[in-house]
């Protein structure tokens, strides 16, 4: 194989010289923005978090490859754009990948092997998971440092991973028409960090399940920050009277979106019937309108506050509402402002989800599947650590992750490895050479 790879490649002449191509250039990499990666980690130490959290039964005196060896090939492939295991069998010699984990390209032994890394996923216990899942929360609230924050507002959301054959937990669905799991993704909006993700079956949570759920982020985060106003976020899945019930008791606000009932349509009717009106009077396309309301459902026990966009087309009605233990604001600003923001979260799930393949949920155990939505979380973090270095004027500030990965990540280098220096020789023409400057001189660890 080696030798038909050396064979030069003829390409079509330009100006009258003949082009040849050949794989002899020696120890590149197409991944040569691993080591912002690497720098983010040394900043924020999210893999380090996770790593000491795994009991290693091993004898130490025959470890090859460290559980934070593993853990780093694993995040770091993963955020590079190699969402395989399998992937690992040919980025374990990757003089880039093998650097960035702490080895030296050429010396070094390589990194450790799909068969390896699958045998780790795997590993965790159901306790080591709980330990593991707490340990994103906490990251959450220690990437604020010393900057505790007077509120928060968590963006809370399911969505759909379709299993790849008829795993544990898998459910039909009929509502998407597969077979998935539907795990929840917790957010923080304002900021674009990820609290937690959760792996669960494929159907809509109870109110039972979300509130335990909601019980044990909240308490997790209350440990580092007792005083912190927490407002949770979400659709009419979450909704349920056991949650409202628990976060009023708790002193957490929450707004979620209702579905409309008769009773709910007949309290506003009027106030409808007056949008319908002036859109009526002004031949407009649409007229929208908010009020609010006292609802109370047979299942809540009490009546609580409910807003109601109200909007009227030549095509009818369209009534959308959502209820609240928030007092203030007025219904326009609680809603457009307010709830609306909740659709931000869909874009960070997006991101989780597509751009980081985090629905690559494909081990049959559903406790591998969780292990993959830790790592899978840990590597959205770097990715963000090294957005998040971006000068605000810059276009790429808020650039898709895969942006980032085309911009910044996927740069050719080629390194090479002397008696007393590892010299790393990126592209004299890379776009964004100053960029990636800024970026690895942000992240440089202030000197001890």
């Amino acid at each position: 194989m080696d030798e038909i790879t050396d064979l030069p490649i003829d390409l079509p002449s330009v100006c009258r010289k003949k082009i040849t191509a050949a794989f002899d250039g020696g120890r590149i990499t197409s991944d040569g923005g691993v080591m912002l990666l690497s720098a983010a980690e040394r900043r924020i130490g999210i893999i380090d978090r996770l790593w000491r959290l795994i009991p290693d039964r091993r004898n130490p005196f025959l470890v090859t490859h460290s559980v934070a060896s593993i853990l780093k090939a694993r995040i770091f492939a993963i955020a590079c754009g190699y969402e395989d295991g399998n992937d690992l069998g040919f980025l374990r010699t990757d003089p880039a990948f093998k650097l960035a984990c702490g080895r030296l390209p050429e010396e070094g032994k390589d990194l450790c092997s799909q068969p390896t890394l699958s045998r780790w996923e795997n590993a965790p216990d159901i306790r080591s998971l709980i330990r593991l899942t707490y340990a994103l929360v906490d990251q959450y609230c220690h990437s604020f440092g010393s900057a505790i924050p007077a509120l928060i507002t968590l963006d809370i959301d399911d969505t759909v991973d379709v299993v790849h054959g008829r795993q544990q937990m898998s459910f039909f669905n009929a509502h998407e028409g597969e077979y998935c799991f539907k795990p929840i993704h917790v957010y923080d909006v304002a900021t674009g960090r990820p609290v937690v993700v959760i792996l669960r079956p494929g159907k809509t949570p109870s109110g039972k399940e979300v509130r335990g759920w909601v019980r044990k982020i909240v308490r997790r985060i209350r440990k580092h920050w007792p005083d912190t106003h927490i407002t949770l976020r979400g659709d009419g899945h979450y909704a349920r009277p056991e949650v409202m019930a628990w976060a009023e008791r708790k002193g957490v606000d929450y707004i979620f979106g209702l579905p409309g009932s008769k009773p709910l349509h007949a309290k506003v009717e009027a106030f409808a019937d007056h949008i319908r009106v002036v859109r009526a009077e002004q031949a407009a396309a649409a007229v929208r309108g908010y009020t609010e309301v006292r609802h109370g459902a047979g299942s809540w026990g009490c009546e609580r506050r409910v807003i109601a966009r109200i909007e009227a087309t030549p095509l009818g009605l369209d009534n959308r509402f959502v209820v609240t233990s928030l007092a203030d604001p007025d219904p326009e600003t609680l809603y457009a402002k307010i709830y609306c923001d909740r659709g931000n979260a869909e874009n960070l799930i997006k991101l989780h989800k597509s751009q980081l393949k985090s629905d690559r949920t494909s081990c049959r155990c559903p406790l591998a599947n969780q292990m993959r939505l830790i790592l899978h979380t840990a590597a959205y973090w770097l990715v963000l650590a090294v957005r998040d270095q971006i000068p605000k004027a810059h276009k790429l500030a808020t650039a898709e992750f895969n942006t980032i990965r085309l911009r910044l990540l996927k740069i050719g280098a080629r390194i090479s490895e002397t008696s007393h220096r590892v010299k790393i020789a990126f592209a004299a023409a890379c776009p964004e050479a100053s960029l990636f400057r800024h970026i690895m001189a942000a992240l440089k660890p202030a000197p001890a």
